[in-house]
């Protein structure tokens, strides 16, 4: 009995020394531990005694430990607030000084623009207008072709704008007489045609300097005769030129060197050349032609068609007038013209009666009418089925254009005039088709009626004489 109180007895004194320890080590980690309690085997009563009183003096100089470091935290915490205080204070007076300058300053400022103003006097107005025109000046230099020869006009006419509106400096005499310069200068170039060299950019974006032509502040061209547009300070090489006549104009001023020369400007060049982009974004022939699609592209081929078998008749048709006129001068029949062939109709039936000849010489002209009417129905039926191809392809573009507003609305005017515009190209071909056809088959058609009439006057000749004869 007496055995086992010591050793529940030892073992609640080793719990109780254990947690110590634990609280101990959590507290002060950085002091080394050594042997806890639970690793030392008491042998007998006074040694436990002696362990429970280890665990007791541990425990008190951790505790004491703890309270000096909470100590000498309350302690620092005290200065740092009276160290942020005496901050507060020392900014707070800075803070007061800081607007007492301030208010001065703003006083001193009003008393320096009020003098300011005093000493102006009338020179306010001055510099208002010169400020006005200044202006106006740089806008329009920064858009002009002049500027592509002589660079940094506008800035340095912002820069005095800017100088002057900020009310603390005035313009000197030499700035002023520059901005005069300039406007004289600008109003000289608009009516001077220059030659200078430039760097030029491509459309696919290379550069390289080239000698350029400035036709006053209208249009500017390369030595080659291409135009060029000016933006941004730079020069670049237009992606689409005018085409036509303006290029070889422009070639031409390239390589002159005095004289007058044609040249097509743009009078709206100082403006952004508007007239100049309508004529580049102007379709040449070719591009409306495809703008027809497919049925544009059969009306071509139809008419084309109409165009080589009215040619070929014509051809036919005139040799086999020359034969006739020859046979019309011969006495006897030759079979390479129809006019032979219906007289060898008669020299192989000299004795017959003139009621029967009559119907074999109709007969003879019946046979070769075909032959000098081939081709004219299929000319007529083009010239009457072109104006409906055309028609076809216009309803059929129509569609296409009234569908483009259903689904993207009709915004835009220019997409729906566009439209409308490809819609009719093939209405202009399938008219430029049927009236050339029309009167191709007119001509062709004279020419075969001429020839049948005197196959019919010659045969009708023939029969009158064969029954003359056999009268008398």
């Amino acid at each position: 009995m007496t055995a086992q109180f010591v050793k529940a007895t030892a073992l609640v004194a080793m719990g109780a020394i254990a947690s110590f320890g634990v609280m101990a080590q959590d507290e002060a980690p950085a002091e080394p531990a050594g042997p806890t309690p639970q690793e030392i085997a008491a042998q007998n009563m006074d040694q436990l005694l002696d362990l429970v009183k280890q665990g007791r003096s541990r425990a008190a100089s951790d505790n004491a430990a703890r309270e000096k470091r909470f100590s000498q935290d309350k302690a620092n915490q005290a200065a740092e607030l009276k160290r942020a205080e005496d901050e507060r204070a020392r900014e707070e007076a800075r803070s007061a000084r800081l607007e007492k300058k301030f208010e001065q300053n703003e006083l001193l400022i009003a008393a320096k623009q009020e003098q300011l103003r005093e000493r102006l006097g009338t020179l306010s107005e001055l510099f208002g207008h010169l400020t006005a025109a200044s202006g106006d000046l740089a806008s329009n230099v920064e858009v002009s072709l002049v500027s592509s020869q002589f660079p940094g006009r506008e800035g340095f006419l912002k820069d005095l704008i800017a100088k002057m509106s900020g009310s603390d400096k005035l313009p000197s005499v030499e700035e002023i007489e520059r901005v005069w310069f300039e406007m004289l200068r600008e109003i000289k170039e608009l009516g001077a045609v220059a030659r200078f060299t430039a760097e030029v950019s491509t459309p696919s974006g290379e550069k390289a300097e080239r000698e350029v032509i400035r036709v006053g502040a209208f249009n500017i061209v390369d030595g080659d005769g291409n135009y060029l547009a000016f933006n941004n300070g730079n020069l670049t090489e237009l992606p689409r030129q005018p085409g036509g006549s303006y290029n070889s104009q422009a070639s031409d001023l390239a390589e002159a060197s005095t004289g007058l020369h044609q040249f097509g400007i743009d009078p709206t060049g100082p403006t952004g050349g508007s007239f100049l982009a309508a004529i580049i974004d102007s379709p040449t022939l070719e591009e409306r032609w495809h703008q027809g699609g497919y049925v544009g592209y059969a009306i071509t081929a139809v008419g084309v068609f109409a165009l080589l078998l009215a040619i070929y008749r014509l051809f036919v048709l005139t040799t086999v007038g020359g034969r006739v006129n020859a046979q019309l001068k011969a006495s006897q029949a030759n079979t390479n013209n129809p006019l032979g062939r219906v007289m060898k109709v008669h020299e192989d039936n000299p004795n017959m009666d003139p009621e029967t000849l009559e119907l074999k010489m109709a007969e003879g002209v019946l046979r070769e009418t075909p032959e000098l009417e081939s081709g004219l129905t299929l000319l007529k039926i083009i010239a009457a089925v072109a104006p409906l191809m055309g028609l076809l392809g216009t309803v059929t573009g129509m569609i296409i254009t009234f569908q483009a507003i259903t689904i993207f609305g009709a915004g835009d005017p220019k997409a729906m005039a566009g439209g409308i515009s490809s819609a009719l190209v093939t209405t202009v071909l399938g008219l430029l088709v049927a009236i050339p056809t029309v009167l191709l088959h007119t001509v062709v058609n004279g020419r075969a009626q001429s020839i049948i009439h005197i196959l019919n006057e010659q045969a009708t000749g023939i029969v009158a004489e064969h029954a003359e004869r056999d009268h008398r």
